[in-house]
Parts: C-alpha cells; structure tokens; sequence
C-alpha cells in the first residue's frame, strides 16, 4: 500500500459536464491522492463497485442534474450493503442548501456548492478522510 489516501471521484447519472470533476479530481492527485475518475454516465453500482475495486478511502459524486438525492443515497446504500460503511462519500455539483441537511442525514459527509475553491475540498479530504492505516 502506498500510504497515500485513494479517492474514487464519479459523475452518477446523465450528467454530460465533467469539467468541475475533473477540477476536483486534478486538484485532490496533485496535493498527492490517488485518484480514480470513472469518466461520465456511471450508475450508482459502478461507482460502488470501482470504489471496492480499487479499495477507495472517499468518493466523490459530481451531480448537476438535480438527482443528487436519488444518486447519493444510492451509492451511500450500497456501500454500507457491501459493507463498506468507512468509504467517505462527499459530493459537489448543483446541490440546494436545503438538500444539504437531507444528504447528511443519509450519510454523505460534505456537500461542496459551486465556486468552492479546490483547496478546500483538499484540505477538507485530508481532514476527514486521513490517512489510511499503516500510513
């Protein structure tokens, strides 16, 4: 294991822009993450499934299509079935600040709004994702 936190970033759903995920994941590899991108058009499943594959330490979902809440809880839901409650699950995209409180009570860690500056969702990576064991 290279010691280095491992994060799986996703755009679930029929989303058709990725420039704000490929931002993130751009950001999160040169602070020195492993990062993932499974590319567009991935189903829930997928996402879960890359994340096991690939034994994620976070994913992150991109959603601009306004079914965050549907997707999210999804990915959040198989996780845990696969027995992967650790795997921390953050998100960003078009998301309503009156979502955010719903999508925390489902299990998503942190939701980013638009014009985030990416060194926050690092330094928040970092903060909440750690380091992963035997690091």
């Amino acid at each position: 294991m290279s010691g280095r936190i491992r994060v799986v970033v996703a755009k679930p759903g029929l989303d058709g822009h990725d420039r704000g995920a490929k931002v993130v994941a751009r950001a999160l590899r040169d602070a020195g993450m492993e990062v993932i991108y499974t590319g567009l058009h991935q189903t829930p499943e997928q996402v879960v499934e890359t994340a096991l594959q690939e034994d994620a330490d976070a994913v992150g979902l991109s959603v601009l299509s306004g079914a965050h809440m549907t997707l999210f809880a999804r990915v959040v839901e198989l996780l845990a079935e696969k027995g992967a409650e650790d795997v921390v699950v953050f998100g960003g995209g078009i998301i309503p600040d009156d979502d955010i409180p719903k999508l925390a009570s489902l299990g998503v860690a942190k939701v980013f709004t638009p014009g985030a500056p990416t060194h926050e969702i690092v330094d928040w990576v970092r903060t909440h994702v750690g380091q992963p064991a035997g690091a």
